[in-house]
């Protein structure tokens, strides 16, 4: 064919357009047929693809400035940390950092860095490159929200070589390495932080880990592409093969419903955030397969109001945790996948107090028995307690995730049967629930966080934090949270963090509801497929499409 290319040049040319078209047409035709045939593994083949269904759909995504879980899911394959935390052990683990060093006195860190690593643009990892990330994330208009609450007491650093630098903190800080080993302290390049502003960035993002942004189309996708060059990750990131996936396209599920659709019909190989009745179903599917996920930090909760009558009384908010069966609503709402929930720390949390799941378990006649002792009485015979004449009304404020508003209908049905009545608020955005938190309108506050370090509840029960959404202050519960982040012995951390739980729920600050787990589907070709330590991030860098 290539002879007769070289004697008649035009005439040939032209039938390769037209069978070029011709097949363009075949192919046209096939992807169509395959599209109408459905099914997880009767979608278009594109190989190394895959596609990774967000139940977010961001307008804009920056790890210094946001605190989302869910979009660190992406976000946790474009950067790496300085450390990391293995999976399954949970213990440190170099990142692009290769050693670290606390000193005697606690006040300071040396990380020693790997060598060979480059950003995504070329640009060169070094100390000064860490130095760039930490002035950016510490610079007040930037408006950093996690990152900035990650590093603790941090007070500076000193450049010792290319390759080593030494963080400073004003006092000794445990949990800083849990701190950086999370995604809102990614590094990313100097060069594209200098070349962009601080909203624009957010589109142009440029990290150091296995995948690369490629492509970001809001209120469409996010598309990631494998990195070539990447050969320093942690030491749990899997070998490459040629079953890797190259590339990641993220597309927004923001309907709870459609979750599972999008994953039977495969129009996505993996998603999260499934519906627990939904799961039901699709394990019965051998196409799919079913990721449960616990998340380690709080659990699903509601935070009491100290400071608004009458959940001031603490005989009230101890009437609310018994009085509400717990058991009943994971049944209910989340079919039993969850653990029902005890205390301020999820269960998978290895701080966790397991003495708090002897306290309240359910007894509605106690219930109404602390009621009574806090002067409730029902006089007038409606159903509804009341004392002084005033009725015994609540409210409660939470948003339209993680099926909150099923928990709160079930709630208040239970609560009315104790004579209380219980007005729902429920916002639609997380700015909404933060306004309702900083204005204190509300008796029950449903907020939640995630964090291997138990300090991930130091923000919530120490008296002067700004998330102290409880408004109780006790200097002796104080004394245990603050030493908990000084201390460096775990035993020591361990003790601590237990007689704070204790106290906490002694005083009947939080009504816990469910310990949380991700109920993640994806496709039975799909294989690899492992989430970080922190439950929320998985690790693309290990996906594998069997092709």
């Amino acid at each position: 064919m290539s002879l007769d290319a070289t004697r008649r040049r035009t005439p040939v040319r032209l039938g390769v357009l037209g069978l070029l078209l011709v097949i363009c047409l075949l192919l046209s035709a096939i992807v169509l047929a395959l599209a109408l045939r459905g099914g997880p593994d009767e979608t278009v083949d594109e190989g190394d693809k895959i596609v990774y269904g967000l139940t977010l759909n961001p307008s804009g995504f920056d790890p210094h400035i946001h605190a989302s879980s869910e979009l660190g899911i992406p976000l946790f394959s474009v950067y790496d940390t300085l450390v990391y935390r293995h999976p399954q052990t949970l213990d440190f683990v170099p990142g692009l950092a290769a050693s670290w060093a606390m000193a005697p006195d606690g006040l300071s860190w040396t990380f020693e860095l790997k060598e060979g690593v480059t950003f995504h643009d070329g640009t060169p990892f070094n100390a000064q490159a860490v130095a760039t990330n930490l002035d950016r994330i510490m610079n007040p208009e930037i408006g950093s929200q996690k990152a900035r609450l990650l590093l603790g007491p941090y007070s500076g650093y000193e450049i010792l070589g290319d390759l080593t630098i030494k963080l400073y903190v004003s006092e000794p800080y445990a949990p800083l390495l849990d701190g950086l080993s999370q995604v809102y302290l990614g590094i990313a390049s100097p060069t594209a932080l200098a070349g962009q502003t601080k909203n624009s960035y957010q589109w142009h993002q440029v990290g150091t880990g296995p995948y690369r942004v490629s492509e970001f189309v809001p209120g469409d996708h996010i598309t990631l592409r494998r990195s070539e060059e990447y050969d320093w990750g942690p030491v749990f990131y899997a070998p490459e093969t040629d079953a890797a996936v190259d590339t990641v396209e993220f597309r927004f599920y923001e309907d709870a419903a459609t979750r599972s659709l999008a994953l039977e019909s495969g129009e996505v190989q993996v998603i999260g955030e499934l519906l627990p009745t939904d799961v039901e179903l699709l394990t019965g599917n051998t196409a799919l397969r079913v990721y449960p996920v616990p998340v380690p930090g709080t659990p699903q909760q509601f935070f009491i109001n100290t400071q608004a009558a009458p959940t001031d009384d603490l005989n009230v908010r101890q009437a609310l945790i018994y009085g509400t069966n717990r058991t009943a609503i994971v049944d209910a709402v989340y079919q039993g996948r969850s653990p029902v929930a005890h205390g301020p720390l999820a269960a998978v949390n290895p701080f966790y107090y397991p003495q708090v799941g002897e306290m309240y378990a359910h007894d509605a006649s106690y219930a109404r028995g602390l009621l009574e002792s806090a002067g409730y009485l029902d006089t007038d015979g409606d159903g509804i307690l009341e004392r002084d004449g005033a009725p015994l009304e609540l409210t409660m404020v939470f948003g339209p995730w993680n099926q909150m508003p099923e928990v709160a209908q079930l709630i208040q049905s239970q609560w009315r049967d104790l004579g209380i009545d219980l007005e729902l608020i429920q916002v639609p955005d997380f700015p909404t629930l933060l306004q309702h938190a900083g204005e204190g309108d509300y008796h029950l506050l449903a907020f939640s966080d995630a964090g291997v370090d138990a300090s991930v509840i130091n923000r919530f029960y120490l008296g002067d934090s700004a998330s102290n959404y409880t408004g109780y202050s006790d200097p002796e519960l104080d004394g245990w949270l603050l030493e908990g982040v000084r201390q460096t012995s775990a035993e020591t951390r361990s003790q601590l963090y237990a007689s704070a739980q204790q106290r906490i729920m002694e005083q009947a600050l939080v009504l816990p509801i469910r310990d949380f787990v991700n109920l993640n589907g994806a496709t039975a070709r799909l294989d690899g497929v492992i989430f970080s330590a922190q439950g929320w991030w998985p690790l693309l860098r290990n996906f594998e499409l069997d092709r």
